[in-house]
């Protein structure tokens, strides 16, 4: 029928239905992106000098947020923390892997 909103299809009520497989997808990018936070926080902390050795701590919880967002739906998350990752190795390899 025209005028009637089809369940799944966000017709104009702009309501979609989704099941819950979907909406824990989405909390699964919120998390990721909650540690990449996280993880963005500790690494500023990592580039005083004399505090490269955080790096060691900081890039583990970058790669559990990067499975993390390897799981959700969206690519937000991941993408953050492997961006983060790649920041925080290059700082801990230029202070020869201690400062």
């Amino acid at each position: 029928m025209p005028g009637r909103d089809v369940p799944g299809q966000g017709g104009a009520s702009g309501l979609v239905c989704r099941g819950a497989g979907a909406i824990f997808a989405d909390m699964l990018n919120i998390i990721s992106v909650l540690i990449g936070l996280v993880t963005l926080v500790l690494g500023l902390i990592a580039f005083v000098p004399l505090l490269g050795w955080l790096n060691w701590l900081v890039i583990p919880i970058g790669i559990v947020g990067a499975a993390v967002g390897a799981l959700s739906s969206s690519n937000g998350g991941r993408n953050l923390n492997l961006i983060l990752i790649v920041i925080f190795a290059i700082r801990l390899s230029l202070g020869g892997g201690i400062l």
